[in-house]
């Protein structure tokens, strides 16, 4: 089976077959039981076990999957059949448990497109519950800044609170391609902050232009969830940048909450990659 996929120790185009995947020049890359592949070398590994752990991907990957993060993910849906053609290669970088990643292949294809579709992500506990999800899709544990897809081959990229590696997002995206860039919008999360801190402020919202780009717009996305259980309160505190920075005094307040009322707000920036 042809694959998005490069090998990551010579660049060369990577084959699936018999559970493996194959490079001409002889290096192979077993596929993991749950579907996915490792192409991160060991010069791209800053730690033993980078990226979400067992218990953070079980965790992100169940409050998802209650679907209160569905008007992102059903926006996103919409502009990737909006934007691709027929036969659309699409990259997930950063793909987490593969909540986007499945929806955004499922939509394509119930659009009567055949979509070639891959993710990746640097940690395997993560992948291991993506790859699960979605069997139509390629999976990889790879680093966002060196991905293992050839050069000016992926139509649309999508980056969904993950890093941005702009430089290599430009490489791997054919001239015209989209790019699909979520952020945090101003008031995301706002009541959960409220209980937090004593004085809470909006994020940042930005307009940032990048070489080789263009902006073609933003999709503003917002609602109000309904958060019914400690659970899934601590499970969405768990999955913010505010369970590292919190006082200690602010986490005891969110623990005593039995529901919560909370906005959700996001930003879709979309830019499409300039011509030669």
């Amino acid at each position: 089976m042809s694959s998005l996929f490069v090998c990551p120790l010579c660049g060369e185009k990577l084959t699936r077959r018999e559970g493996s995947y194959f490079c001409p020049n002889g290096h192979c890359h077993d596929v993991a039981r749950e579907g996915y592949t490792y192409l991160l070398p060991v010069n791209q590994k800053h730690s033993k076990a980078p990226g979400d752990d067992k218990a953070m991907a079980a965790a992100r990957s169940a409050f998802l999957s209650k679907d209160y993060y569905a008007p992102l993910r059903d926006a996103l849906c919409q502009l990737a059949v909006s934007l691709t053609g027929n036969a659309p290669a699409v990259l997930d970088s950063g793909c987490g448990e593969g909540y986007y990643t499945a929806a955004i292949y499922r939509a394509l294809c119930a659009a009567g497109k055949t979509p070639r579709m891959a993710g990746t992500d640097i940690s395997k506990f993560i992948l291991r519950l993506a790859a699960k999800r979605e069997k139509g899709v390629e999976f990889a544990v790879a680093s966002s800044y060196h991905l293992p897809v050839a050069e000016e081959s992926i139509d649309l990229l999508l980056n969904c609170f993950s890093p941005l590696a702009i430089e290599e997002f430009r490489r791997v995206l054919r001239p015209e391609g989209h790019f699909l860039y979520v952020v945090p919008s101003a008031m995301h999360l706002w009541e959960m902050k409220q209980v937090l801190y004593d004085h809470p402020y909006p994020n940042e919202v930005k307009e940032t232009p990048y070489e080789g780009f263009r902006y073609v717009a933003i999709r503003h996305v917002e609602d109000v969830i309904h958060l019914d259980s400690p659970a899934d309160i601590q499970a969405l505190f768990g999955m913010t940048p505010y369970c590292w920075k919190t006082p200690k005094s602010g986490i005891g307040k969110l623990c005593k909450l039995d529901t919560l009322d909370c906005r959700i707000a996001f930003d879709v920036h979309v830019f499409q990659r300039e011509g030669r």
